[in-house]
């Protein structure tokens, strides 16, 4: 069921919610641990009394909430779910609506740094013609769309909301763009929607190639032992998300050191390989607002389930044919993408490989993602 009441929403921290945050981080119990400080086994001890003294002594929770607050902020409810959502109309008449999904461990903070260049090209000194409406959606179970209720609430399922979203809002053709969870759920919309859809954009896929890889050039060959690296050794987050994604939530819903933990090994093993640790290719103070998002939220096990609903569907999803939809893929390092393999399911426009960045693009290369937005959808705008 679509609702049909859209109500504006601030981010209001309480101030007993920062003591009571700032009081566990200053008693937090570390484990007992192995001699060594690498990355092998995990976020190493000395790495993260690091982060955690950063977050109790430098990192202010109200800057970044006064930042997210300056954008406009809106629920609604779609299917008996809360949907949260940013909503930033650009200045330019012309704008083309797109609707931005994020992924996990993600939240709507990762596109802080591409709302205003996408919004406002004229104020950064771009084409006012590349402008766009952004409709940015938290995910059901992450953010501030929940509670999350009812089972079900898996990648089609939350495309379809997103089209009801769109359609709520009055947009009738738009584009979609999307990382990690967004870059299958944006192209799950454009197969539902085509007749809305006009193009989709994708970056920071994780999918293992599969099928027939043909012979690889140079590039693509790297690609693959990466990947194969990664199913090797940091997919156990995805197994137990997947599978009991309640029991390891009760651990991370009442350690904040918990939750940074298991969100900050994957901006470690995700981001531009170029760089040694994770605040070299994201700032700790994004990467912090991000985890207190989940943390004040106390969505751990909700955004876990996701991944559980993704490999328990409620019946069995439908076979959906190769999309006819225009899509433009921006691969960064650590994203797997090889174009043949994509093209078996996406009629690919745009093609783009960048050597600076990573999975989380939006907030590693920005100035890189939001070029790449606006070339894709530059040549859609007036078909």
């Amino acid at each position: 069921m679509l609702g049909d009441v859209i109500e504006e929403f601030r981010i209001e921290v309480s101030q007993a919610e920062l003591d009571d945050l700032r009081d566990r981080l200053a008693r937090v119990r570390w484990p007992r641990t192995l001699p060594g400080d690498g990355w092998d086994r995990g976020v190493p001890p000395t790495y993260l009394r690091h982060v955690v003294r950063y977050w109790l002594d430098s990192y202010d929770w109200r800057d970044w909430e006064a930042r997210l607050n300056s954008y406009p902020q809106y629920t609604t409810v779609i299917d008996d779910q809360r949907i949260h959502f940013l909503h930033v109309r650009s200045p330019e008449p012309d704008a083309l609506p797109l609707i931005l999904t994020h992924g996990w461990p993600g939240s709507i903070a990762e596109f802080l740094d591409v709302l205003g260049p996408l919004t406002d090209p004229r104020s950064y000194g771009a084409d006012p013609a590349d402008a766009f409406h952004i409709v940015a959606p938290s995910i059901p179970g992450h953010g501030f769309s929940v509670p999350l209720d009812q089972p079900g609430w898996n990648h089609l399922h939350i495309a379809h909301a997103w089209a009801d979203l769109m359609s709520l809002l009055g947009y009738e053709q738009y584009g979609a763009q999307g990382g990690d969870t967004g870059s299958v759920v944006s192209p799950l919309l454009g197969r539902i929607a085509p007749d809305h859809v006009i193009g989709v954009h994708i970056n920071g896929g994780l999918a293992f190639p599969a099928g027939d890889l043909g012979e690889l050039g140079p590039r693509d060959q790297a690609k693959l032992e990466f990947a194969e690296h990664i199913r090797a050794t940091g997919t156990g987050y995805a197994e137990l998300q997947s599978t009991k994604p309640q029991t390891v939530s009760h651990a991370l819903a009442d350690s904040p050191v918990g939750q940074l933990a298991w969100i900050l090994e994957k901006f470690h093993d995700w981001t531009d390989p170029a760089r040694s640790l994770p605040e070299e290719a994201v700032a700790l103070d994004h990467i912090l607002t991000d985890v207190c998002l989940y943390w004040f939220t106390n969505t751990s096990s909700t955004s876990a389930n996701l991944y559980y609903e993704n490999r328990h569907p409620p019946q069995p999803q439908p076979s959906l044919a190769r999309s006819a939809v225009p899509t433009g893929v921006a691969v960064f390092p650590t994203d797997p993408a090889m174009r043949h393999v994509l093209e078996r399911d996406h009629t690919i426009s745009h093609w783009t490989e960048y050597d600076r960045g990573g999975h989380f693009a939006a907030l590693e290369a920005p100035d890189l993602l939001v070029s790449d937005i606006r070339t894709f959808f530059r040549a859609l705008r007036a078909i």
